[in-house]
C-alpha cells in the first residue's frame, strides 16, 4: 500500500513534486492549509513559489494538533528554502527555524517587519529567481527527503534548514535550535520557590590542577556544532584576532539591538573559539530569563519578607536619579514588577530577586539601578558557574575598592612568579607590543586571591596605560587571567584612540562625558590622566609574589573549592545568592549558567552617570580593616573619577 501526502500550494513548485511522487505516494492536493481536510496522511508538504508566512502559521496550528508531521519550502530572496520537518511531538518548528534565522542576518528587524507585512498579504507573487532549474532542484531535495521519512532513515531537515542559492546552486544545511519563547512549541516552566532551590552536587576536576568539570575536549564536539552558526545560530560568527600577541578569537552574539562580540583568550585558536561561545552563551542567558518563566508581578511593600533588600546591591544617589534623562527611576516600593526566584546558599532559603536585575537592566521599564554581567558565569556543572560567578564579583568588586579608596595596594614583582607559561606571556606581549606589565595585589577581606593589572606603554605612541583585574583560588591563574584580558586590547584600540583623541581629552575635564564601557579605557590612555593612578605607580618596594599569597589548596572535586568559599563569605555576613539563568540550549548540552548576586560587594556600572555606591559601606570600611588608612572613609573621601576598568 502506497503511503499518503498531502501537497498544498498551487504554485509551480507544489505540481512538480506532485509530478514526480504521485508513482510512489498517494497524493492528495490541497490549495492552501486552511482548505486542506487530511484524512490518511502520514506527511504533508506546504509549498510554495514564494515566501508565505501565514502559510507556515496556519499549518503549525493545524497539523500540530492533528499530530501530522509537515515539511516546508519556499522561494525567497534570491534562495530555496526547504525545512524544517515539523515533528508535532517535538520542539523545533518553523517558527523557531524564522527566528534564528532572521536574528543572524545583518537586516534582521526588516526581516521581522517583512514577516509582519507578508503575513497580511493575500496571494504573494511568484519569487522571480523560481525557475525551471530552481524547481527541479529543489524539488529533488523535497523528493529525497521524502524518501527519508517513510525509509525511517535520518531527515535532513529535522532541526535543521536547507539553503539553495539560485545563483551558484550551493547547497547548505543549518541547524537550529528552538526557541523557548516559541508561541508554538516552546514549554517554559513556571519559577517557583521550589524549583528555585539549589543542592549542591560534587562535581570532579578533570585533574587536581584543574579548576573545571569538563575537558576543552569533551565541550568541543558540542559547542561549535549546536550554537555557532551563520545561518541560524545562536551565536552567528567567529573572527581570529591576528593582531593580539596571543591567540584571540571574537564570536558574536546577534540581537535585535545589535551584536555583542565576545572575546576568547587562550594561547590556541580553537580553545579560544570554544571560550569565546561559553562567554556568548553567557550573554544570551544573561539578557533574558530563558530557561523559566516568571511568575510574581508585586510591589516590593508585598514580598519584602522574601526579596533582596534593593539597597544592599547598590543604588543610585538622590542626585543621580534626578539628573535630566536619567534612565532610572528609585524603585517605588507600592508598584508592580516582576521578580525572579533565587536561591540564597549562605542562608539556605528561596529569595525574590528583582527581574531587571537578575538579567541585564540597560535602561527603562522597571529597572531602578544599571547592571549587566556582574556576577554572570557558565560553567559545565552548576558548581562550576557559581564559583566563576563568585570569582567575578571579587575581581571587580577588589578592583574598585582599590579605586575608590585610592588604596596603595602591594606592587608585585613579576619576576618571582614562578610559572614558565607566565613569565614567557609576559616577554612575549612587552616584545610584541611595548607595554610593560605591572602587578598588583588587590586581594580584600575575604581572601580570595585578586589581581588589578597594569599596562604601561614603553613607547611614545598609542594607549599609555591600559588596567584588568583577576581573581582566582589560584593567585597565578588570576594573574594569568588578567593579562589575557590586557592582551587583547593592546594592540586593537590604539588606533580608535588615535582617531577620537579630542573627545577623550575632553573626558578628562567632564567625567560624565564618559557614558559606553570603551571610554573607561581609552581615558587613561591619555598621558595626563596618569597622575589619578598616584597610589600605584609610586616608587615602593615590589613585594616577592609567594609571600603574598597563601599556598594553593589542591582538591579533586570543585565543590570543596565552592563550600570553602561560601564558608568564608558566611564568616564576613555576606549572602551569596544564585539565580539559575540555564535555559534549554544550555541543558541540551549538560551546560549552566548562573548570575551570582553578593549583596555589599561593589558592582562594576559603565559610564560615569551610572555609578552605583549608595549603601554599600563596605566601601568605606574594608579599607580600614585592610590596614590602608587608620579609620573608616566618607563617601566625601572616594575618588571622584571615573574608574579604569575596561
Amino acid at each position: 500500500m502506497k503511503h499518503s501526502i498531502a501537497i498544498i500550494g498551487n504554485g509551480r513548485l507544489a505540481d512538480y513534486v506532485s509530478m514526480k511522487l504521485c508513482e510512489t505516494y498517494q497524493i492528495a492536493r490541497w490549495d492552501s492549509v486552511e482548505e486542506a481536510i487530511p484524512k490518511n496522511e502520514s506527511l504533508v508538504l506546504v509549498l510554495h513559489d514564494s515566501w508565505n508566512p501565514a502559510e507556515h502559521v496556519k499549518a503549525e496550528e493545524v497539523f500540530r494538533s492533528q499530530g501530522i508531521p509537515w515539511l516546508r519550502a519556499f522561494f525567497s530572496f534570491g534562495e530555496a528554502n526547504i525545512g524544517p520537518l515539523v515533528l508535532p511531538e517535538e520542539p523545533g518548528c518553523s517558527q523557531c527555524a524564522d527566528l534564528r534565522h532572521f536574528i543572524t542576518a545583518t537586516d534582521r528587524r526588516e526581516l521581522f517587519q517583512i514577516k509582519d507585512s507578508k503575513i497580511n498579504e493575500a496571494d504573494p507573487s511568484p519569487d522571480p529567481w523560481g525557475t525551471n532549474l530552481a524547481i527541479s532542484q529543489t524539488a529533488a531535495l523535497i523528493q529525497d527527503e521524502v524518501h527519508r521519512f517513510f525509509n525511517g532513515e535520518k531527515s535532513q531537515t529535522a532541526q535543521h534548514v536547507l539553503f539553495l542559492h539560485l545563483h551558484t546552486f550551493k547547497l547548505s544545511r543549518h541547524f537550529f535550535l528552538p526557541d523557548p519563547y516559541c508561541s508554538v512549541c516552546g514549554v517554559l516552566p513556571e519559577d517557583s520557590v521550589d524549583s528555585a532551590k539549589i543542592s549542591l552536587k560534587q562535581s570532579p576536576k578533570t585533574s587536581m590542577e584543574s579548576y573545571r568539570c569538563r575537558s576543552i575536549e569533551e565541550l568541543q564536539n558540542v559547542l561549535s556544532k549546536d550554537y555557532l552558526d551563520s545561518r541560524t545560530g545562536v551565536l552567528n560568527f567567529k573572527r581570529y584576532d591576528y593582531l593580539s600577541p596571543f591567540a584571540d578569537t571574537v564570536v558574536n552574539l546577534p540581537l535585535l539591538s545589535g551584536n555583542e562580540l565576545n572575546a576568547g583568550r587562550t594561547h590556541s585558536y580553537a580553545h579560544s573559539e570554544l571560550s569565546g561561545i561559553l562567554e556568548g552563551l553567557e550573554r544570551y542567558c544573561g539578557y533574558a530569563p530563558r530557561g523559566k518563566r516568571t511568575t510574581v508581578y508585586e510591589p516590593y511593600s508585598k514580598v519584602e519578607k522574601y526579596a533582596l533588600d534593593s539597597d544592599s546591591i547598590g543604588v543610585h544617589t538622590k542626585e543621580q536619579y534626578e539628573r535630566p534623562h536619567f534612565p532610572f527611576n528609585p524603585l517605588d516600593r507600592d508598584r508592580p514588577v516582576h521578580w525572579v526566584w533565587g536561591y540564597s546558599l549562605t542562608e539556605d532559603r528561596p529569595i525574590l530577586v528583582p527581574e531587571t536585575y537578575a538579567y541585564y537592566s540597560l535602561g527603562g521599564g522597571e529597572g531602578f539601578v544599571y547592571e549587566t554581567s556582574n556576577g554572570c558565569a557558565v560553567g559545565g556543572s552548576l558548581e562550576e558557574a557559581i564559583l566563576y560567578g563568585i570569582f567575578e564579583i571579587v575581581e571587580r568588586d577588589a578592583f574598585l575598592m582599590a579605586w575608590y579608596g585610592q588604596l596603595p595596594i602591594p606592587r608585585l614583582d613579576c619576576k618571582t612568579i614562578d610559572d614558565t607559561e607566565l613569565q614567557l606571556m609576559l616577554h612575549r606581549l612587552q616584545s610584541i607590543t611595548g607595554y610593560e606589565i605591572h602587578l598588583f595585589n588587590s586581594t580584600t577581606e575575604n581572601g580570595i586571591p585578586s589581581i588589578w593589572a597594569m599596562a604601561k606603554n614603553t613607547n611614545d605612541n598609542g594607549l599609555n596605560l591600559l588596567c584588568a583585574a583577576g581573581a582566582h583560588l589560584d593567585p597565578i591563574r588570576a594573574v594569568k587571567g588578567a593579562v589575557q584580558e590586557l592582551s587583547g586590547m593592546l594592540l586593537n584600540m590604539d588606533d580608535v584612540f588615535v582617531k577620537n583623541r579630542k573627545k577623550y581629552e575632553e573626558m578628562l575635564y567632564d567625567s560624565y562625558r564618559i557614558r559606553h564601557m570603551e571610554d573607561h579605557s581609552m581615558l587613561y590612555g591619555l598621558k595626563e590622566a596618569e597622575k589619578r593612578m598616584f597610589f600605584l605607580l609610586d616608587k615602593r618596594m615590589k613585594r616577592n609574589f609567594k609571600d603574598e599569597f597563601k599556598p594553593v589548596r589542591q582538591t579533586a572535586d570543585l565543590l570543596d573549592d565552592l563550600n570553602g568559599v561560601l564558608d568564608t563569605f558566611k564568616k564576613l555576613k555576606l549572602e551569596v545568592i544564585v539565580v539559575d539563568q540555564t535555559g534549554p540550549e544550555l541543558k541540551r548540552n549538560g551546560l549552566h549558567c548562573v548570575k551570582v548576586v553578593i549583596p555589599g560587594m561593589l558592582p562594576m556600572t559603565f559610564g560615569h552617570h551610572l555609578t552605583r555606591l549608595e549603601g554599600l559601606d563596605r566601601v568605606l570600611t574594608v579599607p580600614a580593616k585592610l590596614g590602608y588608612v587608620q579609620q573608616p572613609l566618607t563617601y566625601g573621601e572616594l575618588n571622584p573619577y571615573p574608574h579604569p576598568f575596561p
